[in-house]
């Protein structure tokens, strides 16, 4: 575990920060796109461009959708763009599952606001890296996560082991989390873990708080265990492979 540094602590409110890191070379094994492929690699956390009360509002969607279902274990997922729901030990498609009763469940003022959100973050990855937003599409899996301190029951709830989402997801270029509960307020433990060669620097959920990073092995990272309370956070993630890119998830 070596030494650990926190890079964004929940009572911190960080305008922008950013740390360049050099590029592994897991974007090497991939075709490139002029404008788009990494060639400055990094990892940055803004507090900046989604209000606590937007992202108080995304939560309740996350609350909304995920009340329908959920794990056996600890880990809970929703895909609005799928329809992908935790439901016990597998997933069901939430739109097949529940058919005309979503209308009752998400508006869309939901919709909206989760594509405005998607948008702001995509324009802030855009500009740490000095690429076009219009080069970068959304891919897939963009999810919702719920997670608490209930014992894992399948693979799918162990949330923890590091991971790196390049070589997990061949699509991935750039990650972001947005955070939608408090560190030490909400839950404890969770923290995100960037785990370099050195040292691990950690990141402590705050409602509304963004972190992004280029998805390679520069940014091998993990989730620590959730020890009390709820955490919930949402994946956005984009890919230069306009082959790869989904679109913004519409109501039914």
């Amino acid at each position: 575990d070596g030494v650990t540094e926190v890079l964004a602590r929940h009572s911190e409110n960080l305008q922008d920060k950013f740390i360049e890191i050099p590029c592994s070379e897991d974007y090497d094994g991939h075709k490139r796109f002029e404008g788009c492929t990494p060639r400055k690699c990094g990892r940055g956390v803004t507090d900046a461009i989604i209000t606590r009360e937007e992202a108080e509002r995304i939560r309740r969607i996350a609350e909304r959708g995920l009340s329908l279902g959920g794990s056996d274990g600890g880990a809970s997922i929703l895909d609005l763009h799928s329809g992908a729901l935790s439901l016990g030990k597998h997933f069901v498609n939430l739109y097949r599952y529940f058919g005309d009763k979503i209308q009752d469940i998400f508006t869309e003022e939901d919709f909206a606001l989760y594509r405005d959100v998607r948008r702001r973050v995509q324009q802030r990855i855009a500009q740490a890296f000095g690429i076009h937003s219009a080069s970068m599409y959304l891919t897939k899996p963009t999810f919702f996560s719920r997670i608490n301190n209930t014992e894992a029951k399948t693979t799918h709830d162990e949330y923890w082991h590091p991971h790196v989402d390049k070589v997990t997801y061949g699509s991935f270029d750039y990650t972001s989390l947005l955070y939608l509960s408090d560190y030490a307020e909400d839950f404890g433990g969770g923290q995100f873990v960037f785990m370099d060669a050195s040292s691990n620097k950690t990141i402590e959920p705050r409602v509304g708080r963004v972190s992004f990073f280029t998805s390679g092995s520069e940014n091998l990272h993990r989730v620590e265990k959730v020890h009390w309370g709820t955490r919930y956070a949402i994946t956005i993630s984009f890919t230069c492979n306009p082959d790869h890119g989904i679109g913004d998830p519409v109501l039914p």
